[in-house]
């Protein structure tokens, strides 16, 4: 039996495949700002049956990718030159 929140001990890793290649989501914000995001299946676990339906319970390992579209001006904040005491975190 599975812990709240945690994976059965007996749970079955599933192969799958994707059939139609999700669409990504546009979001406008409130700020003016636009998102795409799309979600990424990871992996899939078959961990055992439902006690009343006696359907199978899976468990979905996904990640969401977000991608920025559009940034008012406005919204965009410059940092002060580096030092030169430390290195850039991007080349």
């Amino acid at each position: 039996m599975a812990i709240p929140g945690g994976i059965p001990d007996d749970a079955e890793l599933i192969d799958f495949e994707i059939e139609k290649d999700s669409n990504w989501a546009t979001v406008k914000l409130k700020d003016g700002s636009k998102l795409e995001i799309k979600m990424e299946i990871i992996s899939i676990l078959r961990a055992g049956n439902d006690m009343n339906t006696g359907m199978p319970l899976y468990m979905v390992q996904a990640t969401n990718i977000v991608r920025v579209k559009h940034v008012p001006r406005e919204l965009m904040v410059r940092k002060p030159k580096d030092d030169g005491k430390s290195q850039p975190m991007y080349r």
